[in-house]
Order: structure tokens, then sequence, then C-alpha cells
């Protein structure tokens, strides 16, 4: 019985843990900006976050690729509106956003 109530705790505990990381790196998306372009379901200037998941799912590097690629901007993969570096926003950290597309691709 111990044991059963051992496991369960650190079981919720751990997905807690990775909810809570989940949850955080979503707004840290909002909070960057990325959400006046993109939205997890639906087109809207950008891709959605889950087209772009698809797209990139069985690429090892996809989110080195990725990261980089949100990092310098560019025009042509989803179509001619260009994403600008950073998606505009200088104050975003490259580790933040290397969080942020870890977050999408396991979407």
């Amino acid at each position: 019985m111990k044991k059963t109530m051992v496991t369960a705790v650190l079981s919720l505990a751990v997905f807690s843990t990775g909810y809570s990381n989940v949850q955080a790196d979503e707004a840290l998306a909002t909070q960057s900006g990325c959400t006046i372009c993109h939205q997890v379901e639906n087109k809207v200037v950008g891709p959605a976050y889950k087209e772009v998941a698809a797209k990139y799912k069985d690429q090892e590097d996809a989110i080195d690729q990725l990261t980089a690629k949100t990092i310098s901007g560019g025009v042509g993969v989803w179509g001619q509106i260009p994403m600008p570096p950073k998606g505009g926003r200088v104050d975003v950290s490259d580790e933040d956003i290397k969080k942020i597309v870890a977050w999408i691709m396991s979407l």
C-alpha cells in the first residue's frame, strides 16, 4: 500500500512539473508577442503552431533549425509575409526562443 501511494505521489509530482513547464513555455510565447501572429490551432498571420510541429516532426534537428530561423527571421516557407528576426522583439533571448520552439514541437 505504501509503495503504491509513494509511486502515485511521485508520478503526480513529475506530471505536475512537466505540465507547469508546458504552461510556462506557452505563457512565454504569449509574453514574447509570438501569439500576435501565431496561435496553437489556427493560422493567423503566420502558421498555427500545430502546423509547424507537424511539418518538422520527423526532422531530428527541428528545434535547433527552427530556433535559428526564428532568431534570424525569413520569408517563403509559409507564404510571402515575412517573419521579422526574433518576431520583431529584440528583448527576447535566444534561450527563451529555444524554449518556445521546444514547446511548439511538443504539440
